[in-house]
């Protein structure tokens, strides 16, 4: 998977999640939590259906990495090499 790939995979996480996520107020190291209003429960399901969409296992350790759009992509891009 590449970067771009990476990126569009955790916006369509995010918006099936919070339909209404406004991405253009979202910058590359902005916290989804900050700019989203995405509480906690949100957040685990975004890791879920990222995690189905991706194919990738997500561990409970690496959830930290998830937390922004740059730091989500590059998870999902190392993960799948």
């Amino acid at each position: 998977m590449n970067r771009t790939d990476a990126l569009d995979m955790v916006r369509e996480s995010i918006s099936s999640v919070i339909p209404d996520a406004d991405f253009t107020a979202l910058g590359p190291d902005d916290a989804f939590r900050d700019v989203l209003e995405m509480d906690s429960l949100d957040f685990l399901s975004f890791v879920e259906v990222l995690s189905e969409r991706s194919g990738v296992r997500i561990e409970d350790e690496d959830t930290t990495r998830l937390t922004t759009l740059a730091g989500s992509a590059d998870f999902l891009v190392a993960r799948t090499r």
